[in-house]
């Protein structure tokens, strides 16, 4: 896609700090990051959302999440991360592109994670169970 921002550095259009990349996926510093070290995985090939993937090329993308989670916590000196991808706006997706983001976390760091649990209602979760199992078959 012309206008997208993770196309163009794909295409070598817009610079970014490399940190993998074979044929279907590219890994980057995110120049924004919630905690240094933060860095975004991308599959080369535009789809906006994770849906829209065929899942083999999702398991192409991903196999590097453990190994770039790993250099990301160490590097970092990180006591953990969070791993986070998003889906639409209303999720809060900004580029339109497929990307994970890989953020190191340290207990100090005083950021938290916004969870807001809530509760379903008597007997909901059954009807919820019920209708995502037949949308399952039409997938």
């Amino acid at each position: 896609m012309a206008d997208c921002i993770f196309c163009r550095i794909v295409k070598g259009e817009i610079p970014c700090s490399r940190l993998l990349e074979d044929e279907h996926s590219l890994a980057f510093m995110d120049i924004g990051p919630i905690n240094l070290g933060h860095a975004l995985l991308i599959p080369k090939k535009h789809y906006e959302r994770l849906t829209d993937m065929p899942g083999a090329l999702v398991a192409e993308v991903t196999a590097h999440l453990p190994r770039l989670a790993r250099a990301v916590v160490a590097a970092a000196n990180a006591e953990g991360f969070n791993l986070f991808q998003t889906n639409g706006a209303c999720s809060g997706q900004v580029v339109p592109h497929v990307h994970f983001h890989i953020i190191p976390r340290r207990t100090a760091d005083g950021k938290g994670w916004p969870w807001r649990a809530e509760k379903y209602p008597a007997g909901e979760m059954e009807k919820m169970h019920a209708r995502i199992l037949e949308a399952l078959k039409k997938a």
